[in-house]
């Protein structure tokens, strides 16, 4: 039997239907194959460098308020903390071990420069590490996207975080806490 000329074209076409399907199978598998590999690679290079660090926002800085007013019988007395606030931010383990900075209404800074309110020489510790600093009455640690991190108890810092009398904060082989 001859095929005639309608069904050999019928049968062309079907031939080259099912050509070009497995050549989009096969792109389709090589597409697939390199997404793989390429989301291997980056959880390799993640597991060698760590995550990239974003760029944190600036925050616009609230206006300086103007300072109120005393009357004349409190000026030469020094401010009293309340009962349960902390008083001073004390190291508690490392090579500063026993030092204490007095907290007062301005940030403390601590890291390797010599600038910095807290001045800590350990490896682990970037030159502007992190900052101690009252807000509202409350007292909040805030990691400046140091290399090796801050730890406020176990949990690594990603945004400032309130603190407690107690609570261990550490950076590197440091650690320091609230103290009454």
């Amino acid at each position: 039997m001859t095929a005639t000329p309608a069904e050999a074209r019928q049968g062309l076409k079907s031939s080259s239907m099912s050509n070009l399907t497995l050549i989009l199978i096969k792109i389709a598998y090589l597409a697939v194959l390199w997404l793989f590999v390429l989301m291997a690679v980056g959880v390799i290079s993640t597991d060698l460098f760590g995550q990239r660090k974003k760029k944190p926002r600036k925050k616009p800085r609230p206006a300086p308020r103007s300072a109120p007013r005393r009357s004349a019988s409190s000026q030469g007395r020094p401010k009293r903390a309340a009962r349960n606030e902390p008083t001073v931010l004390a190291v508690t383990q490392g090579p500063l071990s026993g030092a204490t900075v007095n907290l007062a209404s301005q940030p403390i800074l601590i890291g390797r420069a010599p600038d910095s309110t807290l001045v800590i020489t350990d490896d682990y510790a970037s030159g502007r590490h992190a900052r101690v600093y009252s807000d509202n009455g409350r007292w909040f640690v805030e990691d400046l996207n140091s290399t090796n991190g801050t730890y406020l108890g176990q949990q690594k810092l990603n945004r400032p975080q309130p603190i407690t009398v107690g609570q261990p904060i550490r950076i590197g082989k440091t650690v320091l806490e609230l103290r009454k």
